[in-house]
This record gives C-alpha cells, sequence and structure tokens, in this order.
C-alpha cells in the first residue's frame, strides 16, 4: 500500500515535468510555421515553357497533438495530487457537469487545486490557433490536415515589344519606343494545410472548461473542508475535456 509521504514525495518532481511539457507545448501552438503546410504544382502554358519543379511544405504540428500531449502529461499530475488530497481531507463534494457527476467525492484541497488548473487550461485553450477564416478549409484524411481547395494561378513572363512613333525616312531613322507586356507562360496550381483547429472546436473546448469550472467552484463551497488509494482523476477529466 502507498504511504502518503511517498506521494509527497513524488509531487514536486511530477509537477516539474508537468509545467516542462506544458511551455514545450504552448511554444509549438503558437509557431505558425509549424502548423502551416503548402502543396505546389506548376504547368506551363504549353510544351515550349518553363518547367519547374513542384513545391510543398509538410504540417510539422497539429494543435490536436499539442492537446493529446498536454492530456498525457497533466493526467499524471492530476492522478498524484488526487491521491494526496483524497488521504488528507474527509468533506468531499461531486463535480457535476449538466447532470453528469464527472468526479464524484472531491476532497476541498483538490478542488482548490482543480480551479488552479483549469485557470491555466482556460489560458492555454483560449489561445490555440485557428484557421484562416478567410478560407475554406475541409479535412483531408490522407494527412489528417486541413485543407484548402486548389487555386490556379497565371505565371507571366515580361516580353519585349517595339512601338513605332515615327517611320524611317532618308535623314532620320525610325523612331521606337521599346515596352514590356506581361504574356502568360504557365499556370501555378496551390493547396494551402494547417495543423490549426477550426473556431467551433476552440469554442466548444472553451465552453467545457468553463463548464467545469463553474462546477468545480460550486463544489468547493458545498464541501466542508495514513496509507492512500491510489486515485485516477485524470482520465476523467481529460476525457471530458478533450474528448
Amino acid at each position: 500500500m502507498t504511504k502518503l509521504n511517498q506521494i509527497i514525495a513524488v509531487e514536486k518532481g511530477v509537477k516539474s515535468k508537468s509545467l516542462q511539457d506544458i511551455t514545450a507545448a504552448h511554444h509549438k501552438v503558437q509557431k505558425p510555421a509549424l502548423l502551416a503546410g503548402i502543396s505546389r504544382t506548376y504547368q506551363p502554358k504549353d510544351e515550349e515553357g518553363e518547367q519547374l519543379p513542384p513545391e510543398s511544405a509538410r504540417v510539422q504540428f497539429k494543435a490536436e497533438e499539442a492537446l493529446r500531449e498536454m492530456s498525457a502529461s497533466l493526467t499524471r499530475l492530476f492522478d498524484v495530487t488526487a491521491t494526496k488530497d483524497w488521504a488528507n481531507c474527509s468533506a468531499r463534494a461531486d463535480v457535476t457537469v449538466d447532470g453528469r457527476t464527472v468526479v464524484a467525492e472531491v476532497p476541498v484541497s483538490y478542488l482548490l487545486f482543480l480551479e488552479k488548473q483549469l485557470t491555466d487550461l482556460h489560458t492555454f485553450v483560449k489561445k490555440l490557433p485557428v484557421l484562416d477564416a478567410s478560407e475554406s478549409w475541409s479535412l483531408d484524411p490522407s494527412t489528417d490536415w486541413w485543407k484548402t481547395e486548389p487555386v490556379r494561378t497565371i505565371r507571366t513572363k515580361k516580353v519585349p515589344r517595339n512601338h513605332v512613333k515615327a517611320e524611317a525616312t532618308e535623314k532620320h531613322p525610325a523612331q521606337v519606343d521599346v515596352y514590356y507586356e506581361d504574356v502568360p507562360i504557365g499556370y501555378w496550381t496551390t493547396v494551402k494545410f494547417s495543423g490549426a483547429l477550426p473556431a467551433r472546436r476552440v469554442n466548444e473546448l472553451l465552453e467545457r472548461v468553463e463548464k467545469l469550472q463553474h462546477a468545480v467552484k460550486f463544489a468547493r463551497e458545498e464541501a466542508n473542508g495514513a496509507e492512500v488509494t491510489d486515485r485516477r482523476v485524470g482520465d476523467a477529466v481529460f476525457g471530458y475535456l478533450f474528448g
């Protein structure tokens, strides 16, 4: 049977690792270059036109991956802290959202912990990258990235032209102006990719976090304030938040 002092001894290390993991995930989702991808192919206007190689860049990181990594890291922290607090307190209350008990019989000390963590999660979710609303996105099942419809644009080349202002005579050469004309020579077909999230998904996550925040505060108000039983709370919390 695990003793309370053993849980306290490992709690600091678990907190430190979780903070490092959260910070790393936060930095990744704030770097647009990691979330963006593109695919461009070129087709000359005719067989004699210049051939250009295709261009592509893969999406290196998806916001959903950040959610999964954060869930995995914080689940351990939530569980260790829960085990300690359950042993320390006898006054408990259920955390209930829309009639669903997310976590049952929660001690006051753990409710205080949850409040702090949910405040940080709310900040994280609020800053999640959102797909550019000016584009029309669809989920590509082959890559699991969001992508736009192909857009075809013309590639032009400046070609010199002559404009004769005055014909040549026996005494004077012709007066000619040189100007340049943009002549279509090929087409770019561009598809944009992204690992960001639809605004609807971010709003849904924010609503869930805020509902759970309210439920935790309500449960804390209701609650009164050895050897321990290991608690498994993280899976339930993140199953609700990010499921």
